[in-house]
This record gives structure tokens, C-alpha cells and sequence, in this order.
């Protein structure tokens, strides 16, 4: 896709966020972060990545995983319809990690939509607007805190899919939670060796 409809589809999702009815889900997407490629040199290119902060506790979002009712609320905002890479963040911890690194804020409950995010990247200069790189110890920590957090996910996902392997109903649930928790965990351990 190319540059200006890149950051124009993220302007769309930043007033989605904001117009959203509070009661409407299980939760409540309190920040939106953009990170990776749209925050570099403009060009084509092929997604969007996107930090989707929650008002969820940390362990309900485990890194790699969905909460329950990410599918609605990505289909109530058309997120699953254009080229974005979502990835789920609580806000009882830093958005940033091994893999989201300098992310620039776009949109808080807060504070609403971030517009000199917007003009920086649609500019090219989001360098401008990005938060600063955590020190090597900070980045270590935070990767051990967050492989804590996906181990204690991983056991409960395994339990929850042992439980209803064999009771009535899909098992796909179980199964989908289990593999996304499992890659976190796994792409959390490659970040800690």
C-alpha cells in the first residue's frame, strides 16, 4: 500500500477508537501506538503495526495473545479489514518491548488523537515524535517480566484446552488461544536468550 493511505487508514482507526461507545466490550482500548516500518523513511508497504493498549490486567494480555472480544472489537472498527498487525498491550505495563520498539503515540482515552503523530508520519519525520529507546537493562527486564506473564498464560491456555479436548462444543477457542499464547512465549524466550 502506499505511504499516504498507510497513515490515512491509521487516522481512520484513531477515530474509531475514539467514537467507540465505552460499555460496548468486554473491555476498553485505552491508547492506540503505532511502531515498525510507518515510523521510518516513507514507501510502499505491506501493513500497518499497531500497539492496542487495554484497560485489561497484564495477565489477561499475555504477549501474542487476543483477549476475549478482540475479534468484535476489530471487526466493529474495520481494524480486521485493512491492512493492520494488531498486537494486544495492557496498560498495567510498558506498551514497548523487544519487539515494539520506539512506538510514537497516535491516540489516548486521554488525550484523544495524537495529530502531530499523524502530519509527522504522513511528513516522514516520526523520528520526531517516537519515544526514547529503554536502556539494555530496562529491555531485559521488561522481556523476563513479560516471559513470566506468557509462562503462568501458557499453563492456564493448556489447562483450558485439556479441560474441553474431549467436552461438547468448538474446541477451536481453546485451541487458537493456546497457539497464540505458546508463540509469545516461545518469541519471548528467543528475545531473553
Amino acid at each position: 500500500m502506499k505511504w499516504t493511505r498507510a497513515v490515512h487508514h491509521l487516522g481512520e482507526l484513531a477515530e474509531k477508537c475514539a467514537d467507540l461507545p465505552s460499555s460496548f466490550f468486554r473491555f476498553q482500548v485505552v491508547e492506540l501506538w503505532a511502531f515498525g516500518d510507518l515510523l521510518g523513511v516513507p514507501r510502499d508497504l505491506e501493513t500497518i503495526e499497531v500497539a492496542l493498549v487495554t484497560d485489561l490486567p497484564v495477565d489477561e494480555v499475555p504477549w501474542l495473545s487476543e483477549p476475549a472480544g478482540a475479534e468484535h472489537w476489530a471487526n466493529s472498527t474495520r481494524l480486521s479489514r485493512n491492512p493492520f498487525t494488531p498486537y494486544w498491550r495492557s496498560a498495567g505495563a510498558p506498551v514497548w518491548n523487544h519487539r515494539i520498539e520506539r512506538p510514537a503515540l497516535v491516540w489516548s482515552a486521554a488525550d484523544g488523537i495524537a495529530e502531530e503523530t499523524l502530519v509527522a508520519m504522513g511528513d516522514g519525520t516520526a523520528e520526531l515524535v517516537r519515544q526514547a529507546a529503554p536502556a539494555p537493562d530496562e529491555l531485559r527486564k521488561r522481556v523476563e517480566e513479560e516471559l513470566a506473564v506468557s509462562l503462568a498464560a501458557m499453563r492456564a491456555a493448556q489447562r483450558a484446552y485439556t479441560e474441553h479436548r474431549y467436552a461438547p462444543g468448538k474446541l477451536t477457542p481453546h485451541s487458537d488461544a493456546l497457539w497464540r499464547i505458546t508463540g509469545g512465549y516461545l518469541d519471548l524466550l528467543d528475545a531473553a536468550g
